[in-house]
């Protein structure tokens, strides 16, 4: 190995695992990517990058629904809820789906697939909440009606989106969370 191979080397393997965390931190999927979690009482700020304890409401609905999202799929649900219920539009396709995800992980399925219809009616073409509907589908032992799902997520994004890959998952009984 020459001089320039021994440098070589270990810089494009320290990149490719540089890049590969990079992409797992983006939550690896072209999705926006989720912010992190802050202590309870505080919200990510999405411009400054840091938390902060909100005074006043200075972040808005769309950061605080992507917010909610993050503190559920930490498995904060109720942190979730009570984030959700600070919006001043509650009733966006984004809110009413993370809504129902926090609910049905507190194990109010019923609840959850409620507000996943509501999501659906404002935006039918929402692959994330035709999943997330779909996989509730399976936990109230209705396969027939999540496969309806993940025929109508093929339609919206094709069989190698996300959605499509977790929604086929949890029917098949190999569900991601």
């Amino acid at each position: 190995m020459n001089r320039f191979s021994r440098f070589l080397l270990p810089a494009v393997v320290s990149s490719v695992f540089l890049l590969s965390g990079y992409a797992q931190a983006m939550g690896g999927s072209s999705d926006e990517p989720t912010p992190p979690t802050c202590p309870k009482g505080q919200i990510y700020d999405q411009k400054t990058k840091t938390c902060m304890v909100d005074k006043g409401g200075m972040i808005g609905d769309e950061a605080r629904t992507d917010y909610a999202y993050a503190l559920a799929k930490a498995g904060r649900y109720q942190e979730a809820l009570e984030m959700l219920n600070t919006l001043q539009d509650p009733n966006t396709a984004e809110a009413l789906n993370y809504r129902g995800y926090a609910t049905r992980k507190l194990g109010r399925t019923d609840e959850g697939i409620s507000y996943y219809l509501k999501s659906v009616v404002l935006d039918p073409k929402y692959p994330k909440v035709r999943e997330y509907l779909g996989e509730a589908y399976m936990i109230k032992n209705r396969p027939d009606l999540a496969r309806e799902q993940l025929a109508t997520i093929k339609t919206l994004c094709g069989t190698g989106c996300e959605e499509y890959r977790d929604l086929a998952a949890a029917i098949d009984g190999h569900p991601e969370s």
